[in-house]
């Protein structure tokens, strides 16, 4: 039998109260399932309360499965017993096969508070500007004509894509507000951009090492991925054009600026290369610049030069504002915008408006521009410290970056860092080895490095003692 005592004193919502004690009775099983609760109007008169009040407990408690609403009848205690499964058996020791794309953002995801994610993607949550957005979503909210409910534009907010040519004028790219497209984040983006121009068995040309997330989402389309091998000025121009004439690609996938995984910039003179090549062999460049407003300066972006006639320009600020919001956009010539557009509707209907209004906010108050200011001094001091941990213990980096997330780094005598990458995930360290990185998971002695994470004392712990038992 329901027993229930109220304290309409305590400060404590009634409907709190009601909840909190039919839960804990539901719970402690001292209501069994089945059970019928009393009508509203009953429970009303019984405990002086309004009817309004008890409703409202008693919807909560069908929301959170705790009871059952029978038409005509009342209110009933669920049963909330879980199905008997099988007991699981430990988790195998990492495998080579098991060392792949999914895995890695598997494990960085689940990571927890104490789990070090030294090769992550992304930054901390503590180094983001959570207080900034969080009061750009309170004045939302108080703003009546901020769009919760409906669904948004096809190509998505509005003033977000007339603000967005300002923007990219700042990087030299010149594009209309019709030519952009706003996506659920660069990764979305990028699907679109695969959905559209690839098919199954086509040839298409990645970095090489590269983006592991795009490698999986191409060997899901089907795609024959043939690498481009990555220096510190960019793709090699040399091997792109062999590549080119022999296998006579569609599309290249390629980021310009502070490169996944290695850190490193296009150089001037490889860009024109690069889009000299593209103009011979008729293929088409998708330019992601997820980590663009990373940078501290000015540098070379190939949609740029080339004024989006075969580049697709891809951004994002996911990495800078927020993972959860997930706000990216495509920029791109007309004709190829209208069918992403296209593709956008038919995988996804429409982008989440209101994340696109919060991040047009933060753009044109001034508040992200000092953000990012504070930012990239922060990336660049935690980069230094990272090089100087690097070389304290002897690591060798690919090069020192001008900025951004990333270092790319290798031990001395390790010619395939799996085996290390397991080791560390014995001890909740997640590092992300080299073979992740190559479009055929060739074995690699590289490792992604995270600069935010590079200060944790358990990583250059670690790394010691691995150049010990290597030495």
């Amino acid at each position: 039998m329901l027993q229930i005592s109220l304290a309409p004193q305590n400060g404590i919502p009634l409907v709190d109260q009601i909840v909190t004690a039919i839960r804990g009775q539901a719970e402690d099983r001292v209501l069994r399932p089945g059970a019928r609760l009393p009508a509203i109007r009953q429970f009303a008169e019984a405990h002086g309360v309004s009817r309004f009040t008890v409703v409202e407990a008693y919807d909560r408690l069908v929301a959170q499965g705790y009871l059952q609403s029978r038409r005509g009848s009342g209110f009933y205690v669920a049963n909330r017993s879980l199905p008997e499964v099988a007991p699981q058996t430990a988790a195998a020791p990492m495998e080579r096969g098991a060392v792949d794309a999914a895995w890695l953002m598997r494990q960085a995801l689940d990571a927890g508070a104490e789990g070090l994610r030294a090769s992550a993607g992304w930054l901390p949550r503590s180094w983001l500007d959570e207080d900034g957005v969080r009061r750009q979503l309170r004045g939302m909210l108080r703003n009546a004509n901020t769009n919760l409910s409906d669904y948004g534009r096809p190509q998505g907010y509005l003033p977000l894509r007339q603000h967005l040519p300002f923007k990219l004028g700042e990087l030299g790219i010149a594009a209309q507000p019709g030519q952009i497209v706003l996506t659920h984040g660069a990764t979305q983006a990028l699907d679109m951009a695969i959905h559209h121009f690839v098919r199954r068995g086509d040839t298409v040309l990645v970095d090489d090492p590269g983006y592991f997330s795009l490698f999986g989402c191409l060997r899901l389309h089907g795609a024959r991925l043939i690498g481009v091998p990555w220096t510190p000025e960019g793709p090699d121009a040399v091997a792109l054009e062999k590549l080119a004439a022999e296998h006579k690609p569609k599309i290249y996938f390629t980021q310009s600026v502070l490169h996944n995984p290695t850190g490193a910039c296009l150089s001037p003179a490889n860009a024109y290369r690069i889009l000299q090549c593209a103009e011979r062999h008729d293929f088409h460049i998708v330019e992601d610049d997820t980590y663009s407003d990373f940078h501290p300066g000015v540098t070379t972006r190939l949609a740029a030069l080339d004024h989006l006639h075969r580049v697709i320009y891809i951004s994002s600020f996911s990495k800078t504002l927020s993972g959860n919001l997930r706000v990216g956009f495509v920029a791109a010539r007309p004709d190829i915008a209208e069918a992403l557009t296209d593709i956008k509707v038919l995988i996804s209907i429409s982008t989440p408006e209101a994340a696109e209004d919060m991040v047009y906010r933060m753009l044109t108050e001034g508040h992200y521009r000092k953000f990012l200011e504070r930012m990239r001094t922060r990336l660049g001091e935690a980069s230094a410290r990272a090089l100087r941990m690097l070389e304290r213990i002897g690591l060798e980096p690919f090069i020192a970056p001008q900025g951004g997330v990333f270092i790319w780094a290798r031990i001395p005598g390790v010619d395939d860092a799996v085996e290390l990458a397991a080791s560390a995930a014995r001890e909740g360290i997640i590092l992300a080895p080299g073979t992740l990185f190559r479009p055929q998971s060739q074995a690699s002695p590289w490792l992604r490095l995270n600069v935010a994470y590079a200060a944790d004392v358990r990583l250059e712990r670690f790394f010691k003692n691995a150049l010990k038992q290597h030495s």
